[in-house]
């Protein structure tokens, strides 16, 4: 299997979210290639079922594409949280609820390409509405959908975000 050995590595910009860096390579056939690396924290993303069945979804507007999207509850791990408790934290900030039960199903790389992104997908169950606490940056609209509902907006484009996608075919093919 070929590896690539990184001789040189030169970060090129430093942010809040994401770190920008380029390294320079040494092939399995001696040559050198530049590898352009976005360092992103790990995040957890969180499939919310409420009692009738249904999965929370967060409607906000994301700058990026410039529109507006439905998610599972999602973000970034602080220092020293674990993928779980980020998961519970996402859910009760953006959603509300509060989780008794959770479960992991999937650690997924968004986008291996270019990025370390790593999304921790969870199941929450038997939830509890308390109060929503969103970020100050943050204008969001929960709904829920059934399977049904789910299923339609996967076939018809509605949901284009990779770990909603992730989520909802989860979600929608569980025994």
């Amino acid at each position: 299997m070929n590896t690539e050995i990184t001789v040189k590595s030169e970060k090129i910009f430093e942010g809040r979210m994401i770190n920008l860096r380029v390294d320079t390579v040494e092939l399995e056939n001696q040559k050198y290639a530049k590898r352009e690396i976005v360092e992103h924290k790990s995040a957890s993303a969180i499939v919310a079922i409420n009692d009738k069945n249904e999965m929370l979804l967060v409607r906000q507007y994301r700058k990026a594409i410039e529109d507006f999207i439905y998610e599972v509850p999602a973000g970034i791990m602080n220092i020293a949280e674990e993928p779980d408790e980020c998961a519970l934290r996402e859910l009760k900030e953006e959603t509300g609820y509060e989780a008794d039960i959770i479960n992991s199903i999937f650690e997924f790389y968004t986008s291996p390409g270019f990025t370390n992104e790593k999304i921790y997908l969870f199941k929450a169950e038997n939830l509890t509405f308390t109060s929503t606490k969103f970020d100050e940056d943050e204008f969001i609209e929960t709904i829920a959908v059934s399977k049904e509902e789910a299923k339609k907006m996967v076939e018809t484009g509605r949901i284009n975000d990779s770990k909603t996608l992730i989520a909802m075919l989860y979600w929608i093919n569980e025994n």
